[in-house]
């Protein structure tokens, strides 16, 4: 008995003097540890939904009443624009690239991620991305104003000087995106534990395998649209401009087809997180793991051949509409086949009710009612009533909102025992999902009625019949935007450490190689890989 003791202890000694880690600003500045790296990128994602989201309500301050208000219309589509950018690029794909850094190593039995100093780079170069988008807002004429979507000729012949900026920024995080993504795929296909076969990944991995395909397919297609509109504006080419035999509709059919897999980039991890947090407090297996991995990788090969349903009045040809509307229409089915098996694995579940369970819940039910509302715009005809309706806003607010930054709470709270070794105050975190709930719905389901009433996106009055909705959706909105600081009150919490020490299996469901090791995660984890029976 005594010699397993000493035989423990000397290995433990063995152990501390193997995680020892740098300390003050270098060890954030040079790590190249996955954890360390994933932290970076979850706190500066958190950081940009803050500043995003204080744009977002700017623009609902604006519309609380019909009339010309707080600002002027001018600054109102520089809001507009920013909070998509930063939504988009700053707080959603940097929270899931972070997760990624975080748990893919843990999931698979990897002692890092393959490319750890790439992985420091592409942290790093993100941060100034974004002093360069934001500095734009104190150049003349103001940041870009042409919406998230940039579309030609507003951010050709009509925008602002910042325009260049908005370009070098975007570069920068494509840069980012195509690295993470690069450092994803060689991690997993070369860095799995003996046994962990491809099919016995959690879903979690395999969503964000098939997500690293599209970044790195994509993400090109976009720095070659926003040179394009480069050199449109400042070196006299016209890749959008009729007059010099360009067209400005070109732009659209290549900002989309980066665009709508984007989309997919943006929920696909989603789709991992609740398949791995349903089956934990639902307590049995995921119900049909297999039809999960090939509903995600049709969702990603699908993704490619819907873009133009952003366009239908365009006056594309029928035929190309008719193609576009069945496109769409066909990529609900593995999103349905997902929502069926998530659904299928809570039927007779011994469940119960944690805060990573109720944030994955309502990810299932608001996540398809964002669905549904997509596939009302997938129908070309009706689509002309729809397009460029707050419809829209709130069919697109429901998928990402409820559904993508829902699905990144839930994973905070599931995980956040592993990362910072307490569990979190469990009163705050079911307030923060309680007032979070509620005045989402608030904030987005009332925007489907003035949508379908005629209101338009992006404009910064209204006709007086509009008043009284949005002023409802004015109060949901700042109700969410501060129901937030409950979040990072939690955050703040458990990283001081405060809270009942975690186990290292603190869900009794779960399920994963991730709950192998203690909580708080080691520094170093799995120097020698775990055999996967």
């Amino acid at each position: 008995m005594s010699t397993v003791v000493t035989d423990t202890h000397s290995a433990h000694d063995a152990h501390d003097h193997h995680d020892h880690k740098p300390t003050g600003i270098k060890r954030w500045l040079f790590t190249t540890n996955h954890k360390d790296i994933g932290t970076m990128y979850l706190w500066f994602s958190f950081i940009m939904f803050l500043v995003g989201g204080s744009m977002a309500l700017m623009i609902r301050a604006e519309l609380f009443q019909p009339g010309m208000q707080i600002v002027d219309p001018h600054f109102f589509n520089q809001m507009t624009t920013m909070h998509g950018v930063i939504m988009v690029f700053g707080a959603v794909m940097p929270a899931f690239v972070g997760l990624a850094n975080w748990m893919i190593p843990l999931m698979i039995g990897a002692p890092d991620m393959a490319l750890p100093r790439m992985n420091n780079w592409s942290f790093w170069i993100l941060p100034f991305a974004f002093m360069i988008m934001l500095s734009s807002f104190f150049m003349p004429g103001g940041a870009p104003a042409f919406g998230w979507t940039f579309y030609a000729p507003l951010s050709t012949t009509y925008s602002t000087d910042s325009t260049a900026l908005f370009v070098f920024s975007m570069h920068i995080m494509g840069m980012s995106s195509i690295m993470g993504a690069i450092n994803v795929i060689v991690t997993i296909m070369n860095m799995r534990a003996p046994g962990m076969t491809y099919m016995k990944m959690p879903l979690f991995v395999w969503t964000w395998f098939i997500t690293a395909f599209l970044l790195i397919a994509v993400m090109p297609v976009l720095a070659g649209v926003v040179t394009m509109v480069l050199t449109d504006k400042y070196f006299g080419t016209h890749f959008f401009d009729a007059a010099g035999g360009g067209d400005p509709v070109l732009f659209q059919h290549l900002f989309w087809f980066f665009g709508h897999p984007e989309v997919y980039i943006m929920i696909l991890p989603s789709f991992g997180i609740v398949s791995a947090i349903i089956p934990a407090f639902a307590r049995k297996p995921l119900f049909g793991y297999a039809s999960m991995v090939y509903a995600t990788a049709s969702i990603a090969g699908l993704s490619f051949l819907v873009w133009a349903h952003h366009m239908f009045t365009t006056g594309m040809p029928t035929f190309a509409s008719l193609f576009f509307m069945y496109m769409t229409m066909l990529i609900a089915v593995p999103t349905g086949v997902k929502v069926f098996n998530w659904v299928t694995t809570m039927w007779r579940g011994a469940m119960t009710f944690e805060t990573p369970m109720l944030f994955a819940i309502a990810f299932v039910v608001l996540f398809t009612i964002g669905g549904l509302s997509g596939i009302m715009l997938a129908i070309t005809p009706v689509d002309y009533q729809y397009h460029d309706t707050y419809f829209v806003v709130a069919h697109f607010h429901y998928v990402l909102v409820s559904g993508a930054v829902f699905s990144i709470m839930a994973a905070a709270y599931y995980w956040l025992p592993k990362w910072s070794g307490v569990m979190y105050d469990d009163f705050l975190s079911k307030l923060h999902f309680w007032c979070s709930l509620i005045s989402v719905n608030i904030l987005f389901f009332p925007m489907h009625f003035v949508g379908l009433a005629g209101m338009p996106r992006r404009i910064p009055d209204y006709a007086l019949q509009f008043a009284d909705i949005n002023a409802i959706v004015s109060v949901g909105g700042f109700l969410f935007g501060f129901s937030q600081l409950i979040f990072l009150a939690v955050v703040i919490k458990a990283a001081m450490k405060k809270g009942e020490p975690a186990p290292a299996k603190p869900w009794e469901g779960a399920e994963g190689l991730e709950w192998t090791v203690p909580s708080p995660a080691p520094y170093h984890t799995f120097d020698v890989p775990p055999q996967v029976k």
